[in-house]
């Protein structure tokens, strides 16, 4: 049976680094509270009105392909994985594809709005399709620029200090090789708890789920936008919120049983995992996990600490750097999971 392997990958990074201490010019925080909560030290931020989520998704994407052995043009389908697009529409998607200058082939593509899940669920995709032979050359993209729309004053502390900017692609080809390539993926998801890990406004949803009095949305049988309000504004409402202790305690149950799963699928263990990257979500959150799973650091990838949260691009980026490294080898049987908002959650198990 067809099989599909990574066969490029690559990641961007921004050059601007911003510390903890930076941020604590901004809202009351300190390096300490931060390390101490999510391990971060530092993350990157784009250059604003220079650099996007497309642009910063490109880079990664044109070393993923020259890594891969490929031209541009040989990519036939485009998944671009994120949670800040350029554009509230078209996605980026399109716009990576303008970017490559592969506009002539009319190669589909296609977005995905899984936020820190978001490769993994694309990584299931790309890989159907490619069992199927519909497609042969998939360019999988994880991108985002989080720093164009946090919150820096004290009210968005919690959140604004854990995400960073940043972009990782791969090239995803069919696999004839016995044993070799993605072996198995599982997905899942829980609205239960939706607007617990969410950016709420704006949206089409005008005040449905928190009322409309807290949102100032006009007499719905009159015109108007009720897309974006002024109390929007003035209230600071067009960022996003989290309730970060009911995300860890689901973070931490979640991430070991959708590896289980994967590794109960193919009849493995643990103890069979050599390379195992996690969604950067918090160090707290993945240490956790590895003390459940019972994985020695030599096992775990972890680079929160130099990005932070860069969501869709968190487990690419990882990847990549672990591949650069010499961590990851042929051979290696390489886990990856993220759970994040929606709630949702995956995993998948590579052979490289």
């Amino acid at each position: 049976m067809v099989g599909t392997k990574i066969a490029g990958i690559g990641c961007y990074v921004p050059d601007r680094i911003v510390t903890n201490s930076e941020l604590s010019q901004f809202m009351d925080t300190t390096d300490e509270w931060i390390k101490e909560r999510t391990g971060i030290e530092e993350r990157r931020y784009a250059v604003k009105h220079e650099q996007t989520t497309t642009t910063m998704g490109t880079a990664a994407a044109r070393i993923a392909i020259e890594r891969a052995g490929i031209n541009k043009e040989d990519i036939d389908f485009i998944i671009f994985a994120t949670l800040s697009p350029d554009y509230y529409f078209p996605g980026c998607g399109v716009l990576l594809q303008r970017e490559l200058g592969i506009t002539k082939t009319e190669i589909g593509a296609l977005d995905i709005r899984n936020q820190c899940s978001g490769f993994v669920y694309g990584l299931s995709i790309a890989d159907q399709f490619i069992k199927t032979g519909m497609y042969k050359n998939i360019l999988l993209v994880g991108a985002e620029m989080h720093s164009m729309g946090l919150d820096f004053s004290d009210d968005g502390r919690a959140v604004t200090v854990i995400f960073g900017d940043g972009a990782g692609a791969v090239v995803l080809q069919p696999t004839d090789k016995d044993g070799q390539g993605i072996l198995t993926t599982h997905l899942h998801a829980d609205g239960t708890h939706a607007e617990e890990l969410a950016m709420i406004s704006p949206g089409s949803h005008g005040g449905h789920y928190l009322g409309k009095e807290k949102f100032g949305f006009p007499d719905a049988n009159k015109l108007g936008s009720i897309f974006v309000t002024q109390k929007m504004l003035d209230d600071n409402l067009l960022a996003p919120n989290m309730t970060g202790q009911l995300v860890f305690k689901t973070a931490v149950v979640k991430f070991p049983q959708v590896i289980k799963e994967a590794l109960d699928k193919v009849g493995y263990t643990t103890q069979d995992i050599d390379v195992f990257v996690p969604h950067q979500a918090n160090l707290r959150i993945s240490q956790f996990v590895q003390k459940i799973l019972g994985l020695p650091d030599s096992k775990v990838i972890n680079n929160i600490q130099k990005y932070g949260n860069t969501t869709a691009a968190s487990i690419p980026i990882a990847l990549c750097e672990a591949w650069e490294d010499g961590k990851v080898k042929e051979g290696d049987l390489v886990c990856l999971a993220a759970f994040g908002s929606g709630f949702t959650w995956g995993s998948a198990l590579i052979r490289w």
